[in-house]
């Protein structure tokens, strides 16, 4: 269902998963397999195709016939390097714009197609100085591509074996929460496995955190901007005065689009630093063409 099917859900338990990653990894695809619809714009383009934060919401059972409502939030390459700064920063504003209650779970989303760049590094980088490392109790990695390893009759654990110390750190840091998504598959069984095993991990953070949602001083900053907004344009019926409310609120988002513009650039720096550091400690080895796992 998508929002415009939401108003019989009544009391049903909203849940809020934001994908984020590089572009070209899959998120919109991701997305579109979790509310099982074609609703996220999805295309094998090298530059990607979201353009700006979309949400659409689904009603869905997890593994004990509960129904819940999964708001997906799909995000441009809300850290992605080539993009300029200010982009991204207003992009990240808006996301947490459209998460009333907070978040409930971020899912990293990477392909077994692509190796990992320093660009998915920055991922986790950025995420942990914008928010904190409470962050990662609410991480989930989805690995994209599924097809190609079933083709190659190779499970996920068998292609992580020898990946990256770093990817292997993150696994750690939240939980080893990781699932296979095979986004081409017809086969309805193997769809809402796949689905099921993402649900499941997002249950698990919720009893993790006893129940609370994700949620921070920004978010916290943004939602009450929002509130106000919306009293606001239901009070007052002049369009003079709601243009003057809709003003505000958006010299508040733009104000807080800096300060997430500042802060991203730091992180970023700091990761170039920590990278240029790593390269001098390491020598350099050329790489083993045998290696299954191709995120290096």
């Amino acid at each position: 269902m998508s929002d415009g099917s939401m108003a019989s859900a009544g009391s049903v338990p909203i849940k809020n998963i934001v994908l984020v990653g590089r572009a070209g990894n899959g998120k919109s695809a991701t997305g579109n397999s979790l509310i099982r619809q074609q609703m996220f714009t999805s295309g094998a383009q090298a530059t990607g195709v979201t353009m700006t934060c979309q949400t659409f919401r689904a009603v869905t059972e997890d593994l004990h016939r509960h129904r819940q409502i999964i708001n997906v939030i799909d995000t441009p390459g809300l850290f992605d390097l080539s993009k300029p700064v200010e982009y991204i920063s207003k992009e990240i504003v808006r996301c947490l714009a459209l998460v009333d209650e907070g978040l409930h779970a971020v899912v990293l989303v990477l392909s077994v197609r692509t190796r990992m760049t320093q660009e998915e590094e920055s991922v986790v980088t950025t995420l942990q100085s914008l928010f904190g490392a409470k962050i990662l109790d609410y991480l989930i990695i989805v690995f994209t591509g599924g097809d190609e390893l079933e083709a190659n009759n190779q499970t996920l654990d068998a292609y992580l074996s020898t990946c990256p110390e770093f990817l292997t750190r993150i696994f750690t840091l939240c939980g080893n929460r990781k699932v296979l998504f095979n986004n081409r598959t017809v086969d309805a069984d193997k769809k809402d496995r796949q689905i099921q095993q993402l649900l499941a991990h997002v249950a698990a953070i919720g009893n993790n955190n006893a129940g609370r949602p994700f949620t921070e001083e920004m978010h916290r900053q943004i939602k009450e901007e929002t509130k106000k907004l919306r009293e606001a344009e239901a009070r007052y019926s002049e369009k003079a005065e709601k243009r003057l409310v809709k003003q505000s609120y958006d010299r508040k988002m733009e104000e807080m689009a800096i300060m997430v513009e500042e802060t991203i650039k730091d992180a970023w720096k700091a990761h170039q630093r920590m990278m240029r550091v790593m390269e001098n400690m390491v020598p350099r080895r050329e790489q083993d063409p045998k290696v299954s796992c191709n995120i290096m």
